[in-house]
């Protein structure tokens, strides 16, 4: 029966007695050394595992103690992977697993990477969504609801989101909702005055913004009513769905064209004498 030979990693070569370490090379790159067992070139270190086993010329290494070192330099190599991916930033413990995943490192390597890095302070998800939201209360209009869904994308779990939302307290959450509405409101200027409010309003909801605090918001907003800029608005958008509904006659191009004003927020009287003016203009 023919037997099948099991594959060896790189890393971890299949060795079948006691060998000593006859050579250790620098390789070009920094902290990456070679070891020569009887001779041979038999596999590649980093600095740190060098150091952690001790390794020196005329050293004894077992099979065992070389299957030891293989999975500290996998380790090794993936730890410095995610030094790598943490120098720019902070970093959930999920997006380092996407990353190193994404580099093909093992899932066991990846677990031991992540309890170094847990053990050095090097991660921490509460750290990091604590970090977020201050980052989020300066820098963005965004309120709870929202930065809430950003963190558990990054794998955060409620618990700990429910810790770090205690950095947005109400008065940064009010304080920030009002400079945020006032901007909507000059935004929107250019809408019927009767939807100003409607509009400013959704848009704190979509920006996670909770409807207890919007009303608060909104009570400390002003809203104006131009009744010229209200009636050069109207007048314009009135012309446009007039026209815009010219295949229809009659009491059916009134109603129409009505049906569409109010549904943009004007008055209905304001819009009944708009269209009291186009009817006059094409008799």
């Amino acid at each position: 029966m023919k037997q099948v030979q099991s594959k060896q990693s790189k890393s971890q070569p299949e060795v079948k007695s006691a060998r000593v370490v006859t050579m250790i090379e620098a390789q070009k790159r920094a902290g990456r050394y070679n070891i020569y067992l009887d001779g041979q070139y038999a596999f590649p270190v980093s600095e740190s595992v060098l150091i952690e086993f001790r390794l020196f010329k005329g050293m004894t290494i077992t099979p065992e103690l070389q299957t030891q070192i293989g999975d500290a330099d996998d380790v090794a190599r993936a730890y410095n992977r995610a030094l790598d991916y943490l120098s720019g930033q902070l970093r959930s413990e999920r997006e380092i697993v996407t990353k190193l995943t994404s580099l093909d490192i093992p899932a066991d390597v990846i677990d031991a990477t992540l309890q170094r890095l847990r053990e050095l302070q090097l991660v921490d998800d509460l750290a990091y969504a604590k970090a977020y939201v201050r980052t989020m209360i300066k820098t963005s209009d965004k309120g709870p609801v929202v930065i809430r869904q950003h963190l558990r994308q990054k794998g955060i779990g409620e618990t700990l989101i429910d810790q770090a939302l205690v950095e947005f307290s109400t008065d940064d959450r009010l304080a920030n909702g009002i400079a945020t509405a006032t901007k909507l409101a000059k935004h929107y200027a250019n809408k019927p005055f009767a939807i100003q409010k409607q509009k400013v309003r959704q848009s704190l909801m979509q920006k996670g913004f909770q409807q207890a605090i919007i009303e608060q918001i909104l009570a400390e907003v002003t809203f104006e009513r131009d009744d010229e800029q209200e009636d050069a608005l109207l007048q314009r958008e009135a012309t446009k769905v007039w026209q815009r509904n010219r295949s229809y006659t009659g009491r059916e191009r009134q109603n129409r064209t009505k049906r569409t004003l109010y549904g943009k927020g004007y008055q209905l009287t304001d819009i009944n004498r708009e269209l009291e003016r186009l009817i006059n203009e094409e008799d």
